[in-house]
C-alpha cells in the first residue's frame, strides 16, 4: 500500500505526467484533461486522471528535487503499475540561445547529487530518456514548430549555490539547462524497465538573470504540456 498517495488501484492511469509543483498538476488537469478527478490530496501533492484524446492519463505532483520526486515515482510504479512516465518541469537555461520559454526535451542527465554514486558504488552512471518517448517528442516538437533544444540537462541538489559561477563547467560540456528531478526519473525507471522522458521550459536564464513570474510558471507552458501528453498516448 502506497504510503504517499491515498489512491485506490485504478484510479490512476500507467501514463502519468510529473510537474514538480502540485498546483501545475492542478492547471495541468483542469486544463488539458477531460473530467478530472482527483485521486491524492496527502501532503497536498495533488494527483488528478482525466482523459486526453480518448485515453485514460494522470498527472502526479512530485515536490522539488530528487528526494521527494523518488518517493513519488517509485509508489506510482510500484503499487499503481505506472509504465510511462512524463517529467514536465521548468529549468534555468544554461546557454545563451536557450530562451525564456523554450522548451528543452532532455535527452540525459548529468547531476552533482550522490543519487547515483550511492547505487552504484561510487561509479557513473549516465541516466537517459527512453528513446522511444524522446523521438516522438522531437517530431511532434518539429511538426507543431515548437521552438525547442534536445540535449543533455543538469540535476542539481542545490538550488541557492554559494559558487555563483558553478554552473559556467557545465555550459562549457554544451549543457543546456538545469533542473532538479531527472536524474532520478531516468534512473529508477531505467531500473525497472520502462519508459520516461523529461520536458522542461525555460523559466529563468543563469546567464543573464532574466526570469518568469511565479504565476507564470504555475499556470502557462503550454507548448510542453501539449508535447508531453501528445507523446505519452502514441
Amino acid at each position: 500500500m502506497s504510503v504517499h498517495l491515498n489512491a485506490k488501484r485504478g484510479d490512476i492511469s500507467d501514463k502519468v505526467l510529473l510537474p514538480g509543483d502540485p498546483l501545475r498538476a492542478k492547471w495541468i488537469a483542469e486544463t488539458f484533461l477531460e473530467k478530472p478527478v482527483c485521486y491524492n490530496t496527502i501532503r497536498n501533492m495533488f494527483g488528478y486522471t482525466g482523459h486526453y484524446k480518448g485515453q485514460p492519463i494522470s498527472v502526479q505532483g512530485t515536490g522539488m528535487g530528487m528526494p521527494s520526486a523518488s518517493i513519488y515515482i517509485e509508489e506510482l510504479i510500484n503499487d499503481y503499475d505506472v509504465k510511462s512516465l512524463i517529467r514536465v518541469g521548468s529549468a534555468g537555461s544554461l546557454q545563451n540561445n536557450v530562451k525564456l520559454r523554450d522548451v528543452v526535451i532532455a535527452m540525459s542527465a548529468s547531476t552533482n547529487s550522490s543519487f547515483n554514486k550511492q547505487r552504484f558504488n561510487g561509479e557513473d552512471y549516465a541516466p537517459t530518456a527512453n528513446f522511444e518517448l524522446f523521438q516522438k517528442a522531437v517530431d511532434y516538437a518539429k511538426s507543431h514548430h515548437i521552438n525547442f533544444h534536445a540535449g543533455n540537462v543538469f540535476s542539481s541538489d542545490i538550488f541557492y549555490a554559494d559558487n555563483k559561477d558553478y554552473y559556467k563547467v557545465w555550459a562549457q560540456h554544451n549543457v543546456l539547462c538545469v533542473e532538479m528531478e531527472v536524474t532520478a526519473l531516468y534512473t529508477i525507471v531505467a531500473k525497472y524497465g520502462l519508459k520516461a522522458l523529461g520536458i522542461l521550459t525555460i523559466s529563468d536564464s543563469l546567464i543573464n538573470g532574466s526570469r518568469t513570474s511565479a504565476e507564470e510558471r504555475e499556470q502557462s507552458f503550454s507548448d510542453m504540456i501539449q508535447i508531453a501528453l501528445d507523446t505519452i498516448i502514441n
